[in-house]
């Protein structure tokens, strides 16, 4: 509680803050502290709901008319288009996305997870509404026309969007802002998938870069509430049908292990494809690349019309090991050159649908291979399938434990665990050990001249923000006090005096002004606080929404260590100081 030193004849210089315990104010203060479970439960359900229905919208705007045109109502049918249609189609959509985007400015343009991870990083998870709006339109034009990309990205920046919108609406402190991301996060890949674990595990190994007891709770809330959501609307629906194949005894191991490095090298080639493209986006203006990807991908279609779209028809083909041998070779290496390609040219899609598809056929090419060389030896070629759709996507984006999670959740198999985890923990290493490249979205942001990674200290303090630290047990003055009030402000305990007249002009601290008045021999009949002698301090002004680690960022940019605490009113309602910081880091390493 903010002091009063006032005597009844003086007025009142601080106002007090009533917080009734439903009152969104409290649960604003109640959201800056790191033990606010009940709190961060209410915001997953919200995130997981306005994510959910996003999702569902961009889904049926994708599906709907992918079903009304492709043949058979099939929405990943465009094998079954005319020949001169499944060129004309991703030039079309080509078209259609330099319209959409030409005008726009770059930052407007930005879509996908390398941009929720860059307004993550840099601008506290607050997302811009238009570039939510622009990812809905481009990812649907890009899906519709046939190009070789994925939903998942989209349906990220979406998810991740719509609770960000939440949190800017609420006006929640920027700790929980983070936690609201990825919410969003896992509620999105939750609901594009039909994977909630995936999603949670998606958001706190790719998003959050840290596993905390605290986040998963929430976390897991969101992704449940938008499958619920999703499932409410379109009915649980199964995207893979496959059958419980498995190893058949431990001779198998070395073609697991073989697979793994097959699928790390396509990885780090797929990878170092992409970055190599994205180079290229400086030099060539907007509308070229975007109709070079189309041009590509009609080109590519001629001859192999299954790299269009994501693939989830041929993913499930390959998987019942009903395709033949040179096909998969074909394929592969189609799917695999141009996928990073177009994506790096800039179609505002996602890449992990495809990556499934890449490792799948990678899988299936070396199981069909062993098969050929020795028949009684090896299991089913889908099981290799399986495995390097699991590996390829845990390979490309750093994130083993999502990927064996949505590998198991995809398949229902609990038998792909033992093989899944050797390949991917193969195929991880070795783009990490042979080709030096963390994730996708990291070497993305890298290429940007931005880096996603964060000092354990900076972990540490984003987890709270400065609501729940600051000290409410401060004085205020005017500039000029008679000395009657100067002593009745010397008397009491509070260690700072705001001094202010209309506006804040400086801290001082107590103990300075009582050391002054026992100086004084002869009392003057008014005291210029600004006047005496004291180590005063500038008065920088911090949100009270800030995290701690904005509040240490803003100690050091101004070089000062107490920062103001402000309301959104604006008001002053605590005081932050660097030592209150120091201690909370110490406290929470020792826990």
């Amino acid at each position: 509680m903010i002091q009063s030193a006032n005597p009844k004849n003086y007025p009142d210089h601080s106002p007090l803050i009533r917080k009734d315990l439903l009152s969104l104010e409290h649960f604003r203060d109640r959201l800056s502290h790191i033990d606010s479970l009940p709190q961060l439960l209410i915001l997953g359900v919200l995130s997981g709901l306005a994510a959910g229905l996003i999702i569902l919208a961009f889904r049926l705007a994708v599906e709907i008319p992918l079903s009304l045109y492709l043949p058979d109502g099939n929405p990943e049918n465009f094998e079954g288009l005319s020949t001169p249609v499944r060129i004309a189609l991703p030039i079309a959509g080509s078209l259609l996305l330099c319209l959409l985007l030409w005008r726009l400015a770059p930052r407007r343009r930005s879509v996908g997870i390398v941009h929720v991870l860059e307004r993550l990083r840099y601008h506290q998870g607050h997302l811009p509404a238009i570039n939510i709006l622009i990812q809905f339109a481009a990812a649907s034009i890009a899906l519709l026309s046939g190009q070789s990309a994925g939903r998942e990205g989209p349906a990220v920046h979406l998810g991740a969007g719509s609770s960000s919108l939440v949190g800017q609406w609420m006006r929640v402190p920027n700790n929980s802002m983070r936690l609201l991301v990825a919410c969003g996060t896992a509620a999105g890949i939750s609901a594009a998938f039909s994977t909630p674990l995936a999603g949670v595990v998606f958001a706190m190994e790719v998003v959050l870069l840290e596993y905390t007891v605290l986040g998963f709770t929430p976390i897991i809330v969101s992704a449940v509430t938008a499958n619920l959501v999703v499932s409410a609307s379109l009915g649980t629906q199964t995207l893979l049908n496959v059958p419980p194949l498995s190893i058949g005894d431990l001779r198998e191991i070395p073609m697991v292990m073989l697979l793994g490095l097959l699928i790390g090298l396509l990885a780090g080639g797929f990878n170092r494809l992409m970055l190599g493209t994205v180079a290229l986006q400086p030099r060539v203006p907007l509308y070229i690349r975007l109709l070079l990807a189309g041009v590509l991908t009609g080109a590519v279609a001629y001859a192999f019309p299954q790299v269009m779209g994501v693939g989830y028809d041929t993913l499930q083909a390959t998987l019942l090991g009903q395709q033949e041998l040179l096909w998969l070779a074909g394929l592969l290496l189609a799917k695999w050159l141009l996928t990073p390609v177009v994506l790096g040219l800039g179609i505002p899609a996602g890449l992990i649908g495809p990556t499934f598809v890449i490792g799948a056929l990678a899988g299936a090419l070396l199981g069909s291979l062993g098969l050929l060389l020795s028949p009684d030896s090896l299991s089913h070629s889908g099981l290799y399938a399986m495995i390097g759709m699991g590996a390829m996507m845990g390979a490309v984006l750093n994130a083993p434990l999502a990927a064996l999670i949505a590998l198991l959740e995809l398949t229902g198999n609990p038998h792909i665990i033992l093989p899944g985890m050797l390949a991917i923990v193969i195929s991880n290493l070795t783009v990490r050990a042979f080709f030096r490249l963390p994730s996708i979205f990291q070497s993305l942001l890298q290429a940007q001249g931005l880096d996603y990674r964060q000092e354990p200290l900076a972990q540490v303090l984003s987890r709270a923000a400065v609501g729940s630290l600051m000290e409410r047990d401060f004085l205020r003055a005017s500039v000029t006090e008679s000395s009657h009030r100067a002593k009745v402000l010397a008397q009491q305990d509070a260690s700072w005096v705001l001094l202010s007249d209309g506006a804040p002009r400086a801290l001082l601290p107590r103990a300075d002004l009582t050391l002054w008045l026992e100086q004084q021999e002869d009392e003057p009949p008014e005291v210029n606080l600004l006047n005496i002698p004291a180590h005063r301090r500038d008065p920088v002004t911090v949100s009270f929404r800030a995290t701690l680690q904005e509040a240490a960022d803003c100690m050091r940019q101004h070089e000062t260590d107490i920062l103001c605490v402000s309301s959104n009113r604006g008001q002053i309602i605590g005081l932050l100081t660097r030592a209150q910081l120091e201690a909370y880091y110490l406290r929470k390493q020792a826990l």
